[in-house]
């Protein structure tokens, strides 16, 4: 495997903590030592502690190494807004050498490093830069994760192609159904394998109230050697 692998979806909301705790869980049992990493969240409450963003305590939580919120999550914000609105609104900056330190850091705690995004790939964090900007500075190989859904064959065949355009591969790709009825499903994941670059990692039902410990068992993680 790779030292990391980050976590990208075809849109906000399509399952990808969901997605990548199931990978966690999935790389536990097979005693590979993985720790998730949300670099940037946006939506958090407060607590005593701090901001706590509700994806990055999962991931935490998932990971098989004892890491502290701040490993996982060292940009937070309050909103559930884009991270280039808000930077404006909390007057906080972004910076890149800050999400590599990080990353830098939990590959000396693990065996693998799994990054969720936030959003879609082009999700920007200021005027100019997106966080794939950042992806593609750091090399990383990239899992798609496809929310199943009308629609989903335009996002993610264009997602994909804007991940190779940056020179970036992708590795594997998720199906996770996000609605609990959804006509032409079976048509649209044949489609999706002939399509798509990767391999297929998981092809996930729609399971209300999901957890990524029930899921391990749909993911794999040879698919991703």
């Amino acid at each position: 495997m790779h030292k990391a692998y980050f976590v990208t979806g075809t849109d906000t909301d399509v399952g990808k903590t969901v997605c990548s705790c199931a990978i966690l869980n999935a790389a536990e049992q097979a005693s590979i030592a993985m720790v998730g990493y949300k670099p940037i969240a946006s939506g958090c409450d407060r607590t005593p502690e701090g901001l706590r963003n509700s994806d990055a305590l999962s991931l935490q939580h998932a990971s098989s190494v004892s890491v502290t919120y701040d490993d996982v999550n060292p940009y937070s914000f309050y909103q559930p807004v884009s991270p280039h609105i808000a930077v404006i609104e909390e007057n906080k900056v972004i910076e890149f050498s800050v999400l590599s330190q990080g990353l830098a850091n939990l590959k000396t705690k693990s065996d693998c490093v799994l990054i969720e995004g936030a959003g879609g790939w082009r999700v920007p964090i200021n005027d100019t830069d997106y966080l794939s900007s950042w992806v593609k500075q750091e090399q990383l190989p990239v899992i798609l994760v496809v929310g199943i859904k009308l629609g989903c064959l335009n996002h993610a065949l264009l997602t994909a192609e804007a991940i190779q355009a940056d020179g970036l591969t992708v590795v594997g790709w998720i199906a996770n159904c996000i609605e609990p009825k959804t006509d032409n499903y079976t048509a649209m994941i044949t489609w999706l394998g002939l399509q798509l670059p990767g391999k297929k990692i998981a092809e996930i039902p729609y399971l209300p109230h999901n957890q990524g410990s029930n899921l391990a068992t749909y993911i794999d993680l040879a698919a991703l050697c």
